[in-house]
């Protein structure tokens, strides 16, 4: 009788956060699921600051069954507070947005390691070490240089496991490209940082896989774990291998590892039987880099929105000139992919182009203009209309 009681309650309590149905109905899912560690996720749900109560929630939503099962409310409590706090503090915290805050600060896992109280061990460490920094590029780059040689950890293939804890790759003095990612990720995330972890189950060359490092500063860098390239990001020496990613290959993409579900998981090729790490697919992100565009021309991006659902859709995409001759072919791209992450084609700028959508039997046409850099060209699902049919 308490149970039936006591969901109502709780729920009730989150009302300043305006919950829709969907999410009272993942977060009495995620509890049915806590089995009997309920009792500390209600607790973590219940005793969180009001101001912290949607990051609480937003853990919960996602949260693993493993963790649901496990994790105490202290720890999620602790985690959530000072989550916020180094939000709140930090010269760059204003410049990241919430759902970023959720997504890549607030988490206190990357992958499947091993779950580690790091954060506040960790912000004690390197609070001092970032403050004359003002960014969280600048921020990142500190860390990578220093916290490897500080606590005496190097790559070895010897390491224990692929999958290491913080904790564990500071025991074993020793971690694959894995381990020490999960390390300085959690470092980043310890002073307020966004940082996922990011990789490829295997090169297009069969040659081996990697991981490495992704933090958000007005967009998504990438370093290289215990790799630093001076006080530079978006350098390092696997860019000629990762410009080879084939998007559509599974074992030869390139992923980012997302706490909130999406419809991928990671591939981790040290158990494939892992479904509960999400992701989403960054492989354009990478092998775009390696092109220099003409003088004259600009890269332009398109998506196709549900407006009901704020979701992305995949639609058959066609670019004519003026003149109704195709100039590219492609497909939008849905929620596999990271929300940043667009169909993306160079144009001349200035011109004027067609554009042709077909999606699920119905299509959109409208002529744009490629004005600048950059440009996200959004179409909404409401504004598709049936395809005619053929006689």
């Amino acid at each position: 009788m308490y149970r039936l009681l006591a969901l109502p309650l709780l729920l009730c309590s989150l009302t300043s956060l305006a919950l829709g149905a969907e999410d009272r109905t993942r977060i009495n899912e995620a509890l049915q699921r806590a089995g009997k560690n309920r009792p500390q996720i209600e607790r973590a749900l219940k005793e969180c600051a009001e101001d912290q109560r949607a990051g609480m929630q937003f853990l919960v939503t996602y949260m693993p069954q493993r963790d649901l099962q496990t994790l105490s409310a202290r720890f999620l409590l602790d985690n959530v507070a000072l989550s916020y706090q180094t939000w709140r503090k930090s010269a760059w915290g204003q410049r990241i947005p919430r759902d970023i805050f959720f997504n890549y600060v607030l988490p206190y896992c990357s992958i499947n390691e091993r779950r580690d109280n790091w954060r506040k061990d960790f912000h004690a460490r390197f609070r001092e070490r970032v403050e004359g920094a003002q960014t969280a590029s600048q921020a990142t780059a500190i860390l990578n240089r220093t916290i490897f040689g500080e606590f005496n950890v190097r790559f070895s293939t010897k390491r224990p496991k692929a999958d290491q804890s913080p904790y564990e790759t500071i025991s074993a003095g020793m971690a694959s490209c894995t381990g020490l990612s999960v390390l300085l990720i959690d470092a980043c995330r310890a002073v307020g940082i966004p940082a996922r972890f990011v990789g490829t189950p295997r090169w297009s060359d069969n040659s081996g896989n990697h991981s490495w490092v992704e933090i958000w500063d007005q967009g998504w860098h990438f370093t290289g774990a215990a790799e630093p390239a001076g006080e530079h990001l978006d350098r390092a020496w696997f860019t000629g291998r990762a410009a080879t990613a084939q998007r559509d290959q599974r074992l030869h993409a390139i992923y980012a590892v997302s706490y909130k579900q999406t419809p991928l998981s990671f591939p981790l090729i040290w158990d494939p039987a892992i479904d509960y790490v999400y992701a989403v697919n960054v492989s354009d992100r990478y092998t775009q880099k390696s092109k220099q565009l003409p003088v004259g021309m600009i890269r332009v991006a398109f998506r196709l929105v549900d407006d009901q659902t704020s979701q992305r859709l995949a639609a058959d995409f066609t670019l004519r000139g003026v003149s109704g001759k195709p100039v590219f072919k492609g497909t939008t791209k849905d929620e596999r992919f990271d929300p940043n992450d667009h169909l993306t084609f160079p144009l001349k700028q200035g011109e004027s182009y067609d554009v042709e959508l077909n999606w699920s039997g119905h299509r959109l046409s409208k002529r744009i203009r490629a004005t600048k850099e950059g440009v996200v060209y959004t179409f909404q699902r409401r504004d598709l209309q049936p395809t005619p049919k053929t006689p």
